[in-house]
């Protein structure tokens, strides 16, 4: 089946960085496209063609009434249409509700970022679990940000585990807090795409928001707080419950992890435990990620699927290796003796 798109004013965009929003839709739909002088030629199975009829008529109809699209939340949006049928871009668009998050306006990207914002906001203790680049932590943070300038809460809490990752850092100079920096530094830079920096120093001074690692969390009750726990992958066990035993009345929690990236030498991962004991658990929300949530350059997508698959497969040839390695059972044998080893005795 053949099917003609008229190029409306501004659907140029579509295209993206070297046509790589076309070429998701080919993929992702199993269709060829042809630029014509004035359309877009669409060519396949009839169900994939109409498919893709819809995505492009929602996103030309969209620009025309104001909508503006920049490259990576379009291309964001394209991969959910695309792997799923019932969603469609109009909808996608407009139910990710825009929200203020500080100096910035953001509109959740996947539907399971949607999923997650939504459990935030309707749960006290949310999970968000999955690979690097879903907007685990950046949204966490957002809705933090929202709920403190709205003062729903009167300060914030960012935790995570001082874990080294695969490396020996050593002996770092200077303060306490200079020392432990290094390792909270991906929740400073999340706080910066929200708020002005003289706002932070101002609200770091007074103790409204805090960063400090997990260890300090200890003997605290955490009352009218938004209390992030990032990196939770990499917490002990006894560490997990100490910090889930923290929060305290008219408090949020979010605790944020991935798997896949456990740094602990010897020890449980604190939050694989605490999926497993806490699942059954009412008002507790658990959002579960993967690489179709990945919102960063394309290639971590890939990079994501790709130690999926080699993960799989390391984990199948592991078994078959233990298998295979399974000791026999066999009788003992018995060496000879020999006649000059016998021990000999003078006469």
């Amino acid at each position: 089946m053949k099917s003609s798109i008229q190029i409306v004013r501004g659907i140029e965009s579509l295209f993206g960085t070297r046509d790589e929003n076309i070429r998701l839709i080919e993929s992702g739909l199993n269709v060829r496209t042809r630029l014509l002088n004035d359309s877009l030629e669409i060519e396949g199975e009839e169900p994939c063609v109409l498919r893709a009829e819809g995505i492009l008529k929602d996103y030309a109809s969209l620009v025309k009434e104001g909508h503006v699209f920049n490259n990576g939340d379009l291309n964001s949006f394209l991969r959910v249409v695309t792997s799923d049928a019932h969603t469609s871009l109009r909808g996608l668009v407009e139910s990710g509700k825009q929200r203020n998050f500080g100096k910035k306006v953001i509109a959740p990207k996947t539907i399971t970022q949607r999923r997650y914002v939504d459990a935030i906001e309707h749960h006290d203790l949310t999970f968000g679990v999955g690979p690097a680049g879903t907007g685990k932590t950046y949204l966490a943070v957002a809705m933090a940000v929202s709920a403190l300038v709205q003062k729903r809460v009167t300060r914030i809490v960012l935790t995570r585990p001082a874990v080294e990752a695969g490396e020996r850092l050593g002996f770092l100079p200077g303060t306490l807090q200079e020392k432990i920096d290094p390792y909270l530094r991906p929740l400073y830079d999340a706080l910066h795409e929200m708020l002005d920096p003289d706002k932070i120093e101002k609200l770091l001074e007074r103790n409204t928001i805090e960063v400090a690692p997990l260890a300090f969390m200890r003997g605290r009750t955490l009352n009218d707080s938004f209390i992030i726990m990032d990196e939770a992958q990499n917490a002990t066990p006894e560490q997990m419950k100490m910090i889930l035993t923290r929060q305290g009345f008219n408090s949020k929690m979010v605790v944020t992890g991935d798997p896949t990236q456990i740094d602990l030498a010897g020890h449980r991962s604190g939050l694989i435990e605490a999926i497993e004991v806490l699942r059954s658990v009412d008002d507790i929300a658990f959002i579960q990620f993967d690489d179709r949530d990945v919102v960063r350059h394309n290639l971590v997508q890939k990079i994501v699927k790709a130690y999926e698959r080699y993960n799989e497969i390391i984990g199948a040839n592991r078994q078959l290796s233990l298998r295979l390695s399974e000791p026999v059972l066999t009788e003992p044998a018995v060496e000879p003796t020999r006649p000059e080893a016998l021990e000999t005795r003078p006469a």
